[in-house]
């Protein structure tokens, strides 16, 4: 599997950005799908994770302001976020891995897009 994140901007404080991530090269339907990202001079961090068997998990500062979503018929996995705050100005990234549990550290992820710059201004 192969991925590319789209999606990244510059947005003012309070708006909405959708993020996608197209899978390549094989079906990813059994697979765990996940966002990271990453602020300058800080180590990546979980954002969401959707498991093939459409079971969700968020970090505690996007709860409620993003939603993690997948299209398998187009091999897509979208991350709508809205009420977009300066701090979750980072580039983000998509990743993918198999297997049945659910997992939050990047670390436990293999496949990997080449992320998109979110940027929120004040």
């Amino acid at each position: 599997v192969q991925l590319q994140a789209s999606g990244g901007g510059l947005v003012r404080a309070g708006g909405s950005l959708r993020l996608s991530c197209a899978a390549s090269g094989r079906t990813f339907t059994n697979y765990n799908m996940a966002w990271f990202r990453q602020a300058p001079g800080k180590e990546r961090e979980f954002v969401a994770v959707l498991s093939w068997r459409d079971s969700t998990s968020y970090a505690d500062s996007v709860k409620d302001r993003f939603t993690i979503s997948r299209d398998n018929a187009k091999n897509t996995v979208s991350l709508q976020m809205n009420d977009l705050e300066p701090d979750d100005t980072a580039v983000y990234y998509c990743a993918a891995r198999s297997g049945l549990l659910l997992r939050l550290n990047a670390n436990d992820y293999d496949i990997w897009g080449q992320g998109t710059l979110v940027t929120v201004s004040s």
